[in-house]
Parts: C-alpha cells; sequence; structure tokens
C-alpha cells in the first residue's frame, strides 16, 4: 500500500513541478499583457523559448515586460520631458535675443 502512495506523491509532485515551470515562464508575458504593452506577442513568444532553454532568456523577458508602462511610455514621465521642453524654450529665446552685453 505505501508503495502505491509514494507512486502517487511522485506522480503528483512531478506533474506540479512542471506546471509551476510552465506558469513561472508566462509571468513576463501576463506583466506585458496587463501594461498593454506593443510586444506581447513577441514577449510570449520568447517565453516558449525560454521555456526550452531552461528560462536562460527570462530575466531579460522580465525586464523588457516591465520597461512599457501605458502613463509614460518607454522613456520619463511627462513632468521630465515637460522640464526639459521648457529648458529648450528658454534657450531658443535667448538665442533669438542675440548675446547679452555685460
Amino acid at each position: 500500500m505505501l508503495d502505491y502512495v509514494a507512486l502517487a506523491l511522485l506522480f503528483f509532485l512531478a506533474v506540479t513541478l512542471v506546471y509551476g515551470i510552465i506558469a513561472i515562464h508566462d509571468v513576463p508575458y501576463k506583466i506585458a499583457k496587463a501594461r498593454d504593452h506593443p510586444h506581447q506577442d513577441a514577449i510570449e513568444a520568447a517565453g516558449w523559448v525560454s521555456l526550452f532553454t531552461l528560462h536562460a532568456i527570462w530575466p531579460f523577458l522580465w525586464i523588457w515586460a516591465m520597461m512599457y508602462r501605458p502613463d509614460r511610455g518607454w522613456g520619463m514621465g511627462s513632468s521630465g520631458s515637460r522640464a526639459l521642453e521648457d529648458r529648450i524654450a528658454a534657450l531658443e529665446r535667448r538665442q533669438a535675443t542675440g548675446p547679452s552685453a555685460k
């Protein structure tokens, strides 16, 4: 009887391990889908490739999925770009007035 219990336990652990590995490889795709990432399909395909390469590229997929955010896209937030635009406008005004006398 204990042989069958041990066999069932081994079978259960093997199935759980395989399912867990497959579920973990899909995390970057779920992040990308939640963030409405423009490269969702590529991240999903790369996740399957990562599964067959023993998750060698999985950390890069995680970074790729986390880089994009719907509110700011790929770069800085709007406050950072607005400050940069203000500085450029100030420099253009200063250049248009000509060199100032000291």
